[in-house]
């Protein structure tokens, strides 16, 4: 027997006259105007650093006339690269990417020219114009970033978004959404099943109206003029219907996104393996092969005896300070549980009174960690010269010695105390599948302010999805969370 087509998810809009006009986003407007602009600049830069450097006055006409077509052919590499493709818009790395293969584009372009016509390019020339190319087109990306974001930052420049699936999933779909304003994502409905009652009795999940129920998802996204229409993950929302979805949508100009239910699972890790009725997703096992540990910790051990010949004048003045100011040692010892369970000697300045840890059992009630971690502002056993070392985390520097030992890294979980690895839940054990670091995720995104919940997810992400160019960033958003001091102490 046949459905009727009211029956069918989506099915009542598909065809209809009352399709709404696929539009174009002010904020996206805004962003390629100004990415755009930046990009003819910079194409005119190139080319007249090109000529004038090489040439200077002896420049001749065929030059002249080949910078005049640089701007022009610099914009379409990048369009052709995808750098102003919508979906990429103010994300960060697949736009860098894009300036990369428009600059090895223009690299071609010019070297099958050359060969067409049978003409000699200086190599001068080509020498001093990729790169000015490829650092003014990582640069315009980066200011234009940093304009997106401080828009975002204030709630301006964010797609309108509608959120669709179980109820459980579409609340942590939201939470996370809102907790992340950088991904550009406004919910402002939710289509949800699953509910305690009927959809038209709940009024919201986390602070988001409900407007229907997933079948509705396309009327609802007409009325609310979204932007984008994100699918939490959903049993009933796959294959057939998921795909009548996507095709309402894309009638309508409406972005579709789909949460595959794959926790902390980064995009490097996930590819897709087609075949001939449907396409699998790869998930790529973590970074854990020995070419990779050796490289990492290569890189660990380097920068950390960089860092202590770099850093020696703040390392003495340090440890002066705590020996004229407090008497006791200058050095912290404590037992602390790395890599594998194994224990070692963490060392830090001492920025608590000496008899600190037979004081910790009074003050454990008055803890204002995150129910695991015991951490108390104004804790009354800190020195006044610890308050400014912990302040600005300069009491961690020791622990540089305990990267070049090899007990830690530079990036990775906080090293745990025996007595917290005791009270570890299983998932909690996956944290000592790295070394410990000086440095992690948890750190950089709030430090003591974080719950631990918190905490654990985003020591348990670094775990399955480290990779050295992730530890060089991370060691670059630290330097900004501690010249902030935001969730020290």
């Amino acid at each position: 027997m046949s459905v009727p087509p009211s029956d069918l998810p989506f099915a009542p809009t598909l065809g209809s006259t009352a399709v709404r006009t696929p539009t174009t986003p002010a904020w996206v407007s805004k962003y390629l105007v100004r990415v755009v602009s930046l990009d003819v600049l910079v194409g005119v830069v190139a080319a007249l650093l090109a000529s004038l450097l090489r040439f200077g006055e002896a420049l001749t006409w065929q030059y002249v006339l080949l910078s005049l077509f640089i701007p022009p052919m610099w914009v379409l590499a990048l369009g052709l690269s995808n750098a102003y493709e919508r979906r990429f818009l103010g994300v960060a790395v697949e736009e860098y990417r894009s300036v990369t293969r428009a600059v090895v584009g223009v690299l071609a372009v010019l070297a099958v020219s050359a060969f067409i016509l049978n003409v000699l390019l200086a190599r001068l020339y080509v020498l001093i114009l990729l790169p000015v190319l490829l650092l003014g087109g990582l640069l315009a990306r980066f200011v234009t970033r940093r304009w997106l974001l401080a828009g975002r930052a204030r709630g301006d420049l964010m797609q309108r978004t509608v959120v669709v699936g179980r109820a459980d999933a579409v609340g942590a779909l939201v939470r996370s959404v809102k907790s992340e304003p950088s991904q550009g994502l406004m919910p402002v409905a939710v289509c949800a099943s699953g509910l305690d009652g009927d959809w038209n009795m709940s009024s919201d999940i986390e602070g988001v109206p409900v407007s229907g129920r997933p079948r509705d998802a396309v009327a609802v996204a007409d009325r609310m003029g979204a932007d984008v229409v994100a699918v939490a993950s959903h049993p009933d929302l796959a294959g057939k219907a998921l795909r009548r979805l996507a095709w309402a949508l894309e009638e309508r100009g409406v972005e579709l996104i789909v949460s595959p239910g794959l926790l902390d699972v980064a995009g490097p890790r996930l590819s897709i393996r087609p075949s001939s009725d449907l396409s699998l997703l790869h998930i790529e096992r973590p970074a854990a092969g020995r070419r990779s540990v050796i490289l990492k910790q290569l890189m660990d051990r380097t920068l950390a005896a960089l860092l202590v010949l770099a850093l020696s004048p703040i390392l003495i003045v340090t440890a002066l300070a705590i020996r004229f100011t407090d008497p006791g040692p200058i050095l912290f010892r404590q037992k602390r549980v790395g890599i594998r369970g194994e224990l070692f000697d963490i060392y830090k300045f001492r920025t608590m009174v000496v008899d600190a840890e037979a004081k910790l059992a009074a003050l454990q009630a008055r803890s204002q960690g995150n129910g695991v971690l015991f951490k108390m502002q104004n804790d009354p056993r800190v020195t006044k010269v610890g308050a400014i070392l912990r302040r600005y985390s300069i009491d961690e520097l020791p622990q540089l010695f305990n990267v070049i030992l090899g007990d830690m890294s530079l990036v990775g979980p906080r090293p745990p105390l025996p007595a917290e690895v005791a009270e570890y839940e299983p998932d909690a054990l996956r944290r000592l599948h790295v070394r410990p670091g000086m440095t992690g995720l948890w750190q950089v995104s709030g430090r003591s302010d974080l719950s631990w919940e918190e905490s654990l997810r985003l020591d348990l992400r670094y775990v399955d999805n480290w990779s050295p160019i992730g530890d060089l960033r991370i060691l670059l958003r630290t330097f900004q969370a501690v010249t902030r001091g935001s969730g020290a102490y």
